[in-house]
């Protein structure tokens, strides 16, 4: 509490959210900093950054970081973010969000768009899987359609085959005819 009221947080709703913290403390378990970490739709907020000594923070924030990383990863998450200005945060890869990205904000940060950074850790695995399967069910019916269409042309084939062996089979009778009704002409 008395770190997050030298940095003017709102200590009172931030301890509702003291799980939300991982701490750096010193060998005898002093305070050094602490950096929350709330997460939402699959997507991290990096926030309330502190520190008791700031002369400490060079060497906290990339452990600090790393923590960070490693929750994000065990939690699943796709994509953290933070408004803290360190340019530390700048080195580790976070950038500033192009208007796609900020679509994938969730509402419980969205406010003023100005001053956001944001890491893609990996890609939505539900949404490929989602587009897969409807790639999968589009191939499905093109092949139900091509199936279709070759029973169609298996059907017509048929159908010219009976028209043809038809006009064949008249053909020979009528060449028959000719030749037996006129078997005068054959003689000569």
């Amino acid at each position: 509490m008395a770190l997050w009221q030298t940095m003017h947080f709102n200590a009172d709703e931030l301890a509702r959210r003291v799980t939300e913290f991982q701490v750096a403390e010193n060998a005898e378990g002093h305070l050094l900093g602490a950096l929350g970490l709330q997460i939402a739709d699959r997507q991290g907020l990096i926030h309330s950054e502190g520190f008791t000594d700031f002369a400490f923070a060079e060497h906290l924030r990339p452990l600090l970081w790393d923590r960070m990383r490693a929750l994000a990863a065990n939690q699943g998450l796709l994509r953290l973010w933070t408004r803290e200005g360190a340019p530390f945060w700048n080195h580790c890869g976070l950038v500033k969000p192009d208007a796609e990205a900020m679509e994938k904000l969730p509402s419980l940060w969205r406010g003023p768009s100005s001053g956001w950074l944001t890491i893609k850790l990996r890609d939505d695995i539900d949404a490929l899987l989602s587009a897969d399967a409807e790639f999968a069910l589009f191939m499905r019916g093109e092949k139900e359609r091509t199936a279709r269409a070759m029973q169609r042309g298996k059907t017509l084939k048929a159908i010219a085959t009976l028209i043809a062996v038809i006009l064949f089979g008249l053909a020979l009778a009528g060449l028959f005819y000719v030749v037996s009704r006129h078997s005068q002409f054959l003689r000569r």
